[in-house]
């Protein structure tokens, strides 16, 4: 008996071993920290002016989670890539719950990581979405922004706070990281309908000071975890609730908040209105060209390369192309990017030094 209990005793604690998902361990890299300077970010004392990808889909895995998107060899992917490229992707808690068990589970995502280390790439994590795309819980109103983030969403296993404590903490020793996103474009909108539809949705007094505060507070515990790395936030750059017009201002003052972003889906119209009088890096997080059915791929490539040198010509302090995918549909008019985009020339020309 006594040697049947040692053996179940040594059994249970193997298991344990090998559930335990709290850390892993820090990994070598030859990665320096990417900082900001005053309104440039800057790498190895040099100015930087990154030009890259967004693969939103890179966490997805099928046998582990619900996934969204097409599933990405990692190694491929990254492989593909110049040292010291950045890529900015979902790390939502929905890439991290098992799909049977909807307990944490951080393979999908620890995999990632470990990609982006053994290739010398840069990633910007996305902790959180701002509705439900690809993650869970639902559009994220303004009490959510007030109080609610302390709670966990449906379908989540943590409140937002704790996942951010979570992430930070497991993934904070990875050299990879760039910086961290709070979350992708937030709004402090109340919705009047069930639907939450857009047209539907009202802008409150106060927005602005609400959202503003919620990024210094959860910027706090990134803070807490991994204190030399950057802040960002996914402002589109337009008239959402809480950062249209002056709010912009208000919101992107946030003494935690490093690197402001933009999102140009609109030929940059609001960009040059945003970059003036701010005294910190603008990331243009996501620019989207269609191109397939509507437009050769040739074609984008030269007007992300025109765009590009605008940007830089306005003050911007570098650009994220949306999107990366496996699977582009070349019949249809999408943002798709595929692997053989000749997009992916034009970005290796204008990454690097400002």
């Amino acid at each position: 008996m006594r040697v049947a209990a040692v053996a179940t005793t040594l059994l249970l604690l193997l298991a344990a071993c090998a559930q335990d998902t709290s850390s892993r361990p820090s990994p070598p890299g030859d990665l320096p920290v990417v900082r900001a300077d005053g309104d440039r970010l800057v790498l190895d004392g040099r100015t930087w002016w990154p030009a890259g990808l967004n693969a939103y889909q890179l966490g997805t895995r099928w046998e582990v989670n619900h996934g969204c998107g097409a599933e990405v060899d990692l190694d491929d992917f990254f492989g593909t890539l110049a040292p010291r490229s950045i890529v900015r992707f979902d790390a939502f808690q929905s890439h991290a719950v098992h799909r049977i068990g909807g307990t944490l589970d951080f393979t999908a995502l620890d995999a990632v990581f470990d990609a982006a280390e053994r290739h010398r790439v840069y990633l910007i994590p996305v902790l959180a979405p701002q509705d439900s795309d690809c993650d869970a819980g639902g559009y994220k109103q303004a009490d959510w922004y007030d109080a609610a983030w302390h709670d966990p969403l449906p379908g989540h296993v943590l409140a937002y706070d704790d996942w951010v404590a979570t992430a930070v903490e497991r993934w904070g020793s990875s050299p990879a990281v760039a910086m961290w996103e709070l979350i992708g474009e937030p709004e402090t909108a109340t919705c009047t309908d069930d639907e939450c539809a857009l047209e539907r949705r009202e802008c409150l007094p106060g927005g602005a000071r609400l959202l503003r505060n919620w990024i210094d507070e959860a910027a706090g515990i990134v803070r807490e975890h991994d204190p030399d790395r950057l802040v960002t936030v996914g402002t589109i750059g337009g008239d959402q609730c809480g950062s249209a017009g002056d709010d912009f201002a208000t919101v992107t003052d946030a003494e935690q908040l490093d690197v402001v972003q933009y999102h140009d889906y609109d030929d940059a119209q609001f960009l040059e209105r945003r970059l003036d009088g701010l005294s910190k890096p603008m990331l243009v997080a996501e620019l989207g060209v269609r191109a397939g059915s509507c437009r050769a791929v040739s074609e984008r490539a030269d007007i992300v390369d025109r765009t590009l040198t605008r940007y830089r010509d306005l003050g911007a302090d570098g650009a994220l192309m949306w999107s990366f995918v496996p699977d582009p549909r070349p019949d249809e008019c999408t943002y798709d990017i595929g692997p053989d985009d000749p997009v992916h020339y034009v970005l290796r020309r204008h990454h690097g030094s400002g």
